[in-house]
């Protein structure tokens, strides 16, 4: 019995040295080499912060592009999702209405047309990019609003649409913020 006990103590102490120790050291090593240092990456406009670009925010106005849905408001202190299903009618009625808005500015696209992550919201709430084809049919729409050409605005889609990490890893995706940011320094 007492060889046991020793055992589980010696044990108890490599995991605890390993896990409580060793490994919070190098997480925190790993988040000093990444952008931001630790304390995530700032997103900056005239010299302020204006958002981090790990976590989404919510955009309305016209002139800017909108990002997907957040259960949670985008706060990050709460982060989760709705836990709503495609069968739940709440849930239904809630994407139908965001869908009716989205037509409501953008007259010319069809219900089809509209991608799902416009409509539903992350698993997080806080994801803070769109599929290119959110980004693209919101152009005509941005570009209006800001009396710019269409091709402008899709330039910028282009130029903020990061590729799967490796070619593989990943769908492409288009930071909100850092698209909204590169909108108000055109002209």
């Amino acid at each position: 019995m007492k060889k046991y006990l020793i055992q589980s103590l010696r044990l108890t102490l490599v995991l605890l040295l390993l896990l409580c120790v060793i490994y919070p050291v190098l997480l925190a090593f790993a988040a000093k080499l990444s952008k931001g240092g630790g304390n995530g990456e700032k997103i900056m406009l005239k010299g302020k912060v204006v958002g981090y670009a790990n976590i989404g925010q919510t955009f309305s106005q016209p002139t800017y592009f909108w990002g997907r849905p957040s259960a949670v408001g985008y706060d990050a202190a709460g982060s989760g999702g709705s836990n709503k299903g495609p069968s739940n009618e709440e849930n239904n009625r809630l994407i139908a209405a965001r869908i009716d808005a989205l037509i409501k500015y953008h007259p010319y696209l069809k219900r089809s047309e509209i991608p799902a992550d416009l409509v539903t919201a992350s698993a997080s709430g806080l994801d803070p990019n769109i599929s290119p084809q959110a980004a693209r049919i919101q152009v005509k729409r941005v570009a209006a609003a800001r009396n710019l050409s269409e091709q402008e605005v899709s330039a910028l889609v282009d130029m903020h649409t990061e590729k799967p990490a490796m070619g593989l890893l990943g769908p492409s995706k288009v930071n909100v913020l850092k698209l909204n940011v590169a909108l108000e320094q055109v002209k």
